[in-house]
């Protein structure tokens, strides 16, 4: 079970790194003239991903990645280091009303930002 929530940590770390990483690149790109930042899928993804922390944060339920992962971990002081790393960079020991305000805040940015920096639709072709 210890190597099921090692898994569920790392997929939930990659996830956030992902939210994160579009957060920062999508304006950046946009402002660079880089068009792979306009991918439909991906960025559809984002707000996807986003949304669900969101709702899932507005209906007082914590992420189900997180619950698992807790669920699974077992003894939780006897984790190794990086795992303990990990968990302190993704768990903060704060109220779910700060996540909650957070979350809404973080996915009506990603909102904005497709508005503000539209994706290309995949069925249709620009350029040459």
């Amino acid at each position: 079970m210890q190597a099921l929530a090692w898994t569920i940590l790392g997929v939930h770390a990659t996830i956030i790194a992902f939210n994160v990483a579009g957060l920062v690149l999508i304006p950046l790109g946009a402002w660079r003239n880089w068009r792979w930042v306009r991918g439909f899928w991906w960025r559809l993804v984002h707000l996807l991903i986003l949304a669900a922390v969101a709702a899932q944060a507005l209906a007082g339920r914590a992420c189900f990645l997180t619950l698992w992962q807790y669920d699974l971990s077992g003894n939780r002081n006897s984790r190794p280091l990086i795992a303990g790393w990990i968990d302190k960079l993704i768990y903060w020991p704060l109220p779910l009303w700060f996540f909650t305000a957070l979350y809404v805040a973080v996915w009506l940015y990603v909102a904005f930002l497709w508005w503000r920096v539209p994706p290309r639709l995949p069925w249709h072709r620009h350029g040459h």
